[in-house]
């Protein structure tokens, strides 16, 4: 049985003229690394943010998303954070404290973690990501590309067995996301990822890509 299975989910934005999604079959088995590709606008955000639904945009929507044989629609909030990992392609649509080492706690606070584990996962992390010299400083003096390795690192630090990341590396320059990329490498081995990506390095280690065109999936 898949971890995901998405069951011919169509989705039209309120007002607009045609579907973004239309009839959208996918199956993700546990452990994939998938790639999703098609040019900007063909719906590849909008199927990805269906995969938590607290991120599900507003529309009308018909079709059926199960993760683990259960309708994700019923999993609760908790269950969501703990679960599913979503990184956006802009690091100010997902920060949400004022200071590096807040905001690298805030997630595993939320679940209460004991703080003692969460200083020991902080740490690790940050060296991972390179990060470490940042905690004390305020997010709103990072760098666009910093601020993405900070909310990268924030979502591996609640392990996820599943990992969703839009363009999570777009903001960074080449230099920057190779070295993001061999963490990430790393550190996503055996979780079910799924990734939006246009530069080829970054998904060349998928098992699978699959491409959206006008809402229609295809494999590649």
């Amino acid at each position: 049985m898949a971890l995901i299975d998405i069951r011919q989910l169509t989705f039209s934005y309120p007002a607009a003229a045609a579907p973004t999604l239309h009839g959208v079959d996918l199956q993700v088995e546990a452990g994939e690394f998938l790639a999703l590709c098609g040019v900007s606008g063909s719906g590849k955000s909008t199927l990805l943010r269906h995969l938590k639904p607290a991120l599900t945009p507003h529309g009308e929507r018909s079709g059926e998303i199960f993760f683990d044989g259960q309708p994700l629609g019923e999993l609760s909030e908790r269950q969501q954070s703990q679960e599913i990992g979503f990184v956006f392609q802009s690091p100010d649509d997902q920060i949400v404290t004022d200071k590096v080492w807040h905001e690298l706690a805030f997630g595993l606070e939320n679940l209460h973690i004991p703080q003692e584990i969460i200083a020991r996962r902080i740490a690790e992390m940050a060296s991972w990501f390179g990060i470490s010299q940042w905690f004390d400083r305020d997010v709103s003096t990072l760098s666009g590309g910093q601020k993405q390795r900070v909310a990268i690192a924030r979502i591996f630090l609640k392990n996820p067995p599943i990992l969703i990341l839009d363009e999570a590396t777009s903001a960074l320059d080449s230099v920057t996301e190779a070295k993001i990329q061999r963490a990430f490498d790393a550190l996503a081995k055996g979780r079910t990822t799924l990734i939006i990506a246009h530069r080829l390095s970054t998904i060349r280690a998928a098992h699978r890509i699959v491409s959206i065109a006008e809402g229609v999936i295809s494999e590649c």
